[in-house]
């Protein structure tokens, strides 16, 4: 009788540790420069709560005890989100085989500058609260808006990651992002640039792509996607990365449940796109968008000096 017949764990435990000897990025052995994905929750759980302070009910806040219990939680950050950074730019500098040499000081000072753009943040997000209640008549409360709709949560936390993403840290804003996405199926890429009074309906499906720029008081239903129409690729067949690939989405704008918008176009300041759409190409300033249908086409919303009429 062989080996793995005497001991068939150890014939297991062979047949997969031959798996590990090609160091393909699915596996991370002798490697202690990886940010731990647990203390980045972490790290955004405390950030919530300083963009919401009060808000989990993991501490009873007062004017009294308010200065000491943000001034503790931004303490905890700036350790802890500082050595977190640390271990990405080190890995990063493994894979380039690069000196390391900068990574503790580049961490610290990427840090301080995302805590003192939490003011700043929180200016956003407290327009965003305000864009859920004024576009969504069941809303009662600002309250019930920060504790209860995965709008919040999946917008708060691409502002962090965004911040990061701009400051060109690896892994963490993708660990961030995808955490708001399991938590309410809403995925923000960090790199998506997101304008002020942003508000996302119900949210579930939601797709906003790394290119994506968003201006200001655009609001979106569930199942959309700003999503890229093709990518280009070398001579070896490979996707060229990078280059601007999703759409802008200019103020004002409204998008309906479900429509899909592909590739780097331009939807005008003002237009609405309905339900469904499919949209391929830009849409001038005021339009409205809608499948092709014998009774929907694309028209001027408010019948203006655009006098075009098409079928989408």
């Amino acid at each position: 009788m062989d080996a793995a017949r005497d001991n068939p764990t150890d014939a297991m435990i062979e047949a997969l540790l031959a798996t590990y000897q090609d160091d393909s990025g699915a596996n991370f052995i002798d490697v202690r420069n990886l940010p731990v994905r647990g203390r980045i929750l972490q790290i955004l759980d405390t950030f919530y709560e300083l963009l919401f302070p009060g808000y989990s009910g993991s501490r009873v806040l007062t004017r009294q005890n308010l200065r000491y219990i943000i001034g503790d939680l931004i303490c905890q950050v700036r350790c802890e989100l500082s050595e977190q950074i640390r271990l990405a730019l080190r890995h990063r500098c493994r894979l380039e085989n690069c000196s390391t040499q900068g990574c503790e000081e580049m961490a610290a000072q990427v840090t301080e500058d995302l805590l003192g753009r939490l003011p700043a943040i929180r200016e956003l997000l407290k327009g965003d609260v305000e864009a859920a209640y004024l576009g969504d008549p069941a809303a009662r409360s600002f309250e019930e808006i920060v504790i209860s709709y995965p709008c919040i949560l999946a917008i708060a936390t691409h502002r962090i990651a965004h911040e990061l993403y701009l400051a060109d840290i690896p892994l963490i804003p993708r660990l961030m992002s995808e955490r708001a996405h399991s938590l309410t199926g809403i995925d923000i890429h960090p790199g998506a640039r997101i304008g002020r009074h942003f508000f996302i309906d119900h949210g579930t499906g939601v797709v906003i792509g790394e290119t994506c720029i968003i201006g200001d008081n655009v609001k979106i239903y569930q199942g959309v996607t700003l999503g890229a129409l093709s990518f280009p690729r070398d001579e070896r067949g490979r996707i060229v990365k990078g280059g601007k690939r999703h759409p802008t989405i200019e103020n004002d704008v409204t998008i309906y449940a479900e429509a899909t918008i592909l590739g780097n176009i331009t939807i005008g300041r003002g237009a609405i796109i309905s339900g469904n759409a499919w949209v391929k190409e830009s849409i001038p300033p005021g339009a409205l968008v809608a499948p092709a249908t014998a009774q929907s086409r694309f028209r001027s919303s408010k019948e203006t000096s655009l006098n075009v009429e098409y079928y989408i």
